[in-house]
């Protein structure tokens, strides 16, 4: 039986990440991971999370919990979803900066007078369907035609789509990567817990993932 911890560490509901999960993996045990104990005993690993990131790396900081999450981030499959992905970066410009996990280069950047190709302003924060551009394959596009739209909600966003670990590019005013993939990490900025059923494929398409990008 494949284990699953998602990682709550006290922001967001996630009740619908596990429901998704579940829905798709009825096979798997998927567990709240409140502790570094459910973080090792995992076979893979949800990173999920909405809100400040000052508050999800307090959360995060130092400590046993800190250590389990960069260990699974280094060894099994991983997945970061919104905030999940954010926090993946070596800082974030929100709230006057605030320092990352550090597995991803680059520094999080604020949605600010955004504008659509016509020149009219768009609302931040950036809420609803667009478009993901996979860049290069993964095994977690598999099933997943290119241009699929899924659902975002956010007001920072992650930089340099071109950046070798991108797979997955978004424009909302600005090109910004939506997806990541390093090694055996795969992170979105949109949610596919709320995207019918790409983001239902993509969830299973990682529950059967090994952690390799081939």
């Amino acid at each position: 039986m494949v284990r699953v911890a998602v990682l709550d560490y006290g922001m967001g509901n996630l009740r619908s990440v596990i429901k998704a999960i579940e829905k798709v993996a009825p096979q798997a045990r998927v567990e709240l991971a409140h502790d570094a104990a459910a973080i090792e005993r995992a076979d893979r690993v949800v990173f999920p999370g909405q809100g400040a990131i000052r508050g999800c790396m307090e959360a995060l900081s130092g400590g046993a919990l800190h250590e389990a999450v960069m260990r699974a981030a280094q060894e099994r499959p991983f997945l970061g979803i919104c905030l999940g992905l954010q926090a993946l970066y070596t800082s974030s410009e929100e709230g006057g900066g605030v320092p990352g996990l550090g597995l991803l280069q680059g520094r999080v950047t604020q949605l600010r007078d955004v504008c659509d190709a016509a020149g009219r302003p768009l609302k931040v924060p950036h809420m609803g369907w667009n478009e993901v551009y996979q860049t290069r394959p993964h095994p977690l596009w598999q099933g997943i035609a290119q241009n699929t739209r899924f659902y975002f909600v956010h007001s920072y966003y992650a930089p340099d789509p071109e950046a070798p670990w991108s797979c997955g590019r978004t424009t909302y005013g600005v090109p910004f990567t939506s997806a990541a993939a390093y090694e055996n990490i795969f992170a979105v900025q949109f949610h596919p817990e709320k995207s019918q059923q790409a983001g239902l494929r993509l969830l299973q398409n990682f529950v059967m993932w090994d952690g390799r990008n081939s």
